[in-house]
């Protein structure tokens, strides 16, 4: 019961570090605007609080959201449509890809460097991960009534995430852009819980 409760909270506890290290770390820093600046700014090598904002801005979220989709595996039954399954995998990467963001982190004095490279690409992979796995979750939902809830939700945050990444930084400064792609992820990660089927 300890576990299951665990579980169901995981998503949730992940929504809550983030933001309370966004907003915390964000007004400690001198000159940080929130509408400019992009939030893996407060966890760059050579920035005051970097390594703590690294652990509870992406680590512990990341970690968090793995457990959240660990229950999301283990409350599928036997016979789940392996779509349903590749889903849950493609998501539960999704998070190790969030939590390893902080693993490495950008450098503030070279943002061409190697170091802020692979940063990015754990962003991007980070992305392409949740919306192919939110795009497995539709696919296997279908004659699956009980699922299709999370199912929608996936998809309607996984498009969001995209329009933010690649539609949305054209018409707003693309700090908040990626904030938005960040929120649509924590909303699926808060309301997930509640939509799984029983």
């Amino acid at each position: 019961m300890m576990w299951k409760q665990m579980v169901r909270l995981a998503g949730p506890a992940a929504v809550l570090s983030w933001l309370v290290a966004l907003a915390t770390f964000g007004a400690r820093l001198p000159d940080y605007d929130q509408m400019r600046h992009p939030v893996s700014l407060l966890g760059a090598a050579g920035v005051p609080g970097a390594d703590a904002f690294n652990l509870f801005g992406f680590l512990l979220p990341g970690a968090l959201a793995v457990l959240a989709c660990v229950g999301l595996l283990l409350r599928m039954p036997a016979g789940t449509p392996r779509a349903l399954r590749v889903a849950a995998q493609m998501l539960l990467l999704s998070g190790l890809a969030f939590a390893a963001m902080g693993v490495f982190p950008l450098d503030a004095g070279d943002i061409g460097n190697r170091a802020s490279q692979v940063h990015a690409s754990l962003w991007l992979f980070w992305l392409v991960a949740f919306c192919t796995g939110a795009g497995a979750l539709w696919l296997g939902a279908r004659g699956q009534r009980g699922w299709r809830p999370l199912a929608r939700l996936g998809l309607a945050c996984a498009l969001w995430m995209l329009c933010s990444a690649f539609l949305f930084n054209h018409v707003m400064p693309a700090a908040m852009a990626q904030r938005l792609a960040f929120l649509a992820w924590a909303l699926w990660l808060a309301l997930a819980a509640r939509l799984l089927p029983d």
